[in-house]
């Protein structure tokens, strides 16, 4: 199994599946075929700091064409769910500047810890790492323009519940970008893991927000957006 399915999916979903009474029901909507979350802990940060941040996973990730893709401008508040050891981070910063604001959201309290020092330490100072609920992102009603969960929604369930969730965080004409894997991605999940870009499509309209696939140049991934009214 590719270590690489990993990357980035350090946030808010991973244990959903674990966590009991508190995770919403998987939703009965899903479409044929879906597949049960998949559960994984990621408790130790410098462990897999190591491989979240390897300078090759730009090569594939396109880090520079994601963030392109979010029409992100100066003053704009970005949630980041799922923001593991913080490779988004620096990119996310830079591109709202210092006018701005990063929300670095994770289930895990050691990432937090990890994202936390790495802020101090590379000084990005509209960077704030902070702990959420594994099925709730904590984000107040109407607060943000910007939402991105990359290599993460397929650990997630009841996947309609928390993408309704995002769309009341977001400001009207706000909008979520879920960057998941191809079925047929060399990186990534087990194949029986992974989710179709239809699949999210149908998640992100049931919530209601506006959907589309965003053409890109990825080779291994999909970017889905969805827009609130």
């Amino acid at each position: 199994m590719p270590t690489t399915r990993r990357l980035h999916a350090a946030a808010l979903a991973i244990v959903l599946a674990a966590c009991g009474p508190s995770a919403p029901p998987a939703s009965a909507t899903h479409l044929e075929g879906a597949h049960a979350p998949l559960v994984h802990r990621f408790q130790t940060a410098e462990q897999w700091a190591h491989e979240f941040d390897d300078p090759r996973r730009d090569e594939w990730q396109k880090p520079q064409e994601i963030i392109a893709a979010m029409k992100l401008e100066s003053g704009m508040v970005v949630a980041d769910l799922g923001a593991g050891t913080g490779y988004f981070e620096p990119w996310l910063a830079r591109a709202v500047t210092a006018a701005g604001t990063v929300l670095a959201l994770d289930v895990e309290p050691d990432m937090v810890r990890y994202l936390t020092e790495r802020v101090q330490r590379e000084h990005l100072t509209n960077v704030r790492p902070a702990l959420v609920a594994t099925d709730d992102p904590r984000l107040a009603a109407g607060s943000v323009d910007r939402i991105l969960i990359v290599d993460t929604w397929h650990h997630i369930d009841g996947r309609e519940a928390y993408a309704g969730k995002l769309r009341d965080a977001l400001k009207s004409g706000g909008r979520v970008f879920v960057v998941d894997f191809k079925l047929d991605a060399t990186h990534g999940p087990p194949k029986h893991h992974r989710i179709t870009s239809e699949q999210i499509a149908h998640e992100l309209g049931a919530a209601g927000l506006v959907v589309e696939t965003l053409a890109t140049t990825l080779s291994e991934q999909y970017i889905v957006a969805g827009t609130r009214r």
